[in-house]
């Protein structure tokens, strides 16, 4: 069984083959399609691209041993919040650790019209990286790699073997249309 054989199924499918084999391969094969998802995520939160594929590899982990013990239905909802609980509870375990003192120059507490708003980019962010998820393959690798990961077109390139007008368009592209499944996302939300 190896990737090619497999491109045509859905998650859905894969997340059945699992439970009903109980073979980690169907698991392994799900996980892969939803690394660079998981990676942008820990990105946002860990901004350390170090600790990001850390916790991507601890969310894998995760994720085998939870799906062993129940059944989920939306497997890429439920690893984004699986991911998303895993570097908030690094962050806070980071910062818990650290003593502070208090300064002149110290952030005050957020007014509730900045709490909206901080609300409101949450918001925005969640429905982008759901809509990452969306784009056409290579779209989302290299907007990925562009945006989150900060590579240059021609490290792009050579990690994806597109020449660079290809990695372009699929840059310009993928940023289109990313832009229109956030704005369609929204509307459904409103």
């Amino acid at each position: 069984m190896n990737k090619d054989n497999t491109a045509h199924l859905t998650d859905q499918e894969l997340l059945n083959y699992f439970y009903n084999t109980r073979d980690n391969q169907w698991l392994g094969l799900l996980l892969q399609r939803y690394t660079l998802l998981l990676l942008g995520v820990s990105m946002k939160y860990l901004k350390n691209e170090e600790a990001a594929k850390d916790a991507v590899q601890q969310i894998f982990l995760k994720a085998i041993t939870e799906l062993q013990k129940y059944k989920v239905e939306y497997i890429k909802s439920w690893l984004y919040m699986v991911a998303r609980n895993h570097c908030l509870m690094q962050l806070r375990d980071k910062h818990g650790k650290n003593t502070y003192e208090i300064t002149d120059n110290m952030p005050l507490p957020a007014d509730p019209g900045n709490i909206a708003e901080q609300n409101e980019k949450e918001q925005a962010l969640v429905l982008m990286e759901a809509a990452i998820g969306e784009l056409n393959k290579e779209q989302g690798t290299c907007v990925t790699m562009f945006y989150l990961q900060k590579k240059s077109y021609q490290q792009i390139s050579d990690t994806t073997g597109y020449n660079l007008m290809q990695v372009k368009s699929h840059i310009q592209n993928g940023k289109r249309n990313l832009k229109l499944l956030v704005e369609k996302k929204m509307k459904k939300q409103a």
